[in-house]
């Protein structure tokens, strides 16, 4: 009995390793969703010591703004623009996450009364933890809530 117990138990072992598990117990799934949350709810609730665990300290972020193209240093930029305060009145949501080995690209949705921001995010799994390393965006405003989106 002992035996069949062992070799059940190293059968389990040698799956759940073939499903991509952490040390933490975690699948690659839900290691990069960890992180993409750290992002969303650092931004939610003005928190930038949770915000930058999400990304390297060398991130970069990329988008078009009111003079073309811009790229800036993601930490330095939230650092900046992110004061303490009440929570932002938002909805996230992870649309997606892709990952192939050591790395990984996801899709977030952040929803305001009047704005949605959609979110490319790209992670790399660096020294065995999942890290934003660039973002892209896009602004979508929303007139009159034609989009039938809570408030």
């Amino acid at each position: 009995m002992r035996k069949a117990t062992t070799i059940v138990c190293a059968t389990v072992f040698m799956c759940l390793s073939l499903f991509g598990y952490g040390q933490s117990g975690q699948t690659e799934y839900e290691q990069i969703a960890t992180t993409l949350n750290y992002y969303l709810e650092g931004g939610t609730n003005n928190d930038f010591d949770t915000l930058k665990k999400a990304f390297h300290q060398n991130a970069t972020m990329k988008f078009i703004g009111d003079h073309g193209y811009q790229e800036v240093k993601v930490l330095e930029a939230f650092e900046k623009g992110m004061k303490p305060g009440p929570k932002q009145n938002r909805e996230t949501h992870i649309a997606q996450i892709t990952q192939t080995g050591n790395t990984a690209n996801a899709r977030l949705e952040i929803v305001y009364p009047d704005v949605i921001i959609t979110d490319y995010m790209n992670l790399l799994k660096i020294d065995g933890q999942w890290k934003i390393v660039n973002k892209i965006f896009s602004k979508k405003v929303i007139l009159n809530n034609t989009l039938n989106l809570p408030k």
